[in-house]
């Protein structure tokens, strides 16, 4: 059910974190994978080592994907080394964390281009090379639907993440390619660690969490390979959560 032998996966933001996780995930079941990064090379080249060791194909390409000419020589250099991509998991993401009343036209541009509309230039992209079937993932977070202090422009760019999801679902179904969105809840990745009140966050996660206990990016990456799998065959256009039941306590 979880063979991915023969398939070719792009992840994007693949060199640290959640993103590392789901591209190591998706190796050790057979996928050859291609990793975006666009500032940490020496994690990128440590998640391609990795890779390699298991047998498999990795390419690294840096392209920074809310800039459309980095996006296009990326799928130019990912054509030269195979002809057909299967997998695609948009999961690069940035913003500044402030409260609503300092944000600026510049903070919410840039939020919405790395979280949102970065997801439809790689689908763009990716679809011709998916011959007809394929699985595209978008990675999002709890703040989408929740209000989380300092969370205003990423989690509204996150909303638009979602709510393009359920648009390409309707438009790419009929060519065998299933679109969903992984939710995750609070991961403790350098991501977090940008947050004025981290200690606070985990804090609470853990006392609302009824599994007790974080998220990690490998509950993500599992999340992944099942949406690869013929199990996952009609999961499409959907926000599957992963966050221990995090989310259910209101």
């Amino acid at each position: 059910m979880f063979d991915l032998h023969g398939k070719v996966a792009l992840i994007t933001g693949g060199s640290r974190g959640i993103g590392r996780a789901i591209a190591l995930r998706l190796a050790k079941n057979g996928a050859d994978v291609v990793v975006n990064y666009v500032r940490h090379r020496r994690d990128a080249e440590e998640t391609v080592a990795a890779i390699e060791e298991m047998g498999r194909k990795c390419l690294a390409v840096k392209a920074n994907v809310a800039q459309e000419k980095d996006v296009l020589r990326m799928f130019e250099e990912i054509r030269k080394q195979h002809d057909h991509l299967d997998i695609l998991v948009s999961n690069a993401a940035s913003g500044v964390l402030k409260p609503a009343m300092e944000l600026t036209n510049r903070h919410w541009n840039w939020a919405m281009d790395i979280n949102a509309r970065a997801l439809l230039d790689l689908t763009q992209h990716a679809v011709p090379m998916m011959r007809n079937h394929g699985r595209i993932m978008a990675v999002s977070s709890l703040g989408a639907v929740r209000a989380v202090p300092n969370y205003t422009v990423v989690g509204a760019s996150k909303a638009a993440l979602e709510s393009l999801v359920r648009h390409l679902a309707v438009e790419l179904g009929p060519r065998g390619i299933l679109v969903n969105t992984i939710s995750a809840g609070v991961v403790d990745t350098d991501a977090l660690k940008k947050f004025p009140n981290r200690d606070e966050i985990i804090r609470q996660s853990l006392e609302r969490t009824p599994l007790g206990r974080l998220t990690t990016p490998e509950d993500v990456a599992d999340l992944a390979l099942f949406l690869c799998s013929d199990l996952a065959k009609m999961i499409h256009g959907q926000v599957v959560v992963v966050d221990g039941g995090y989310a259910i306590q209101g």
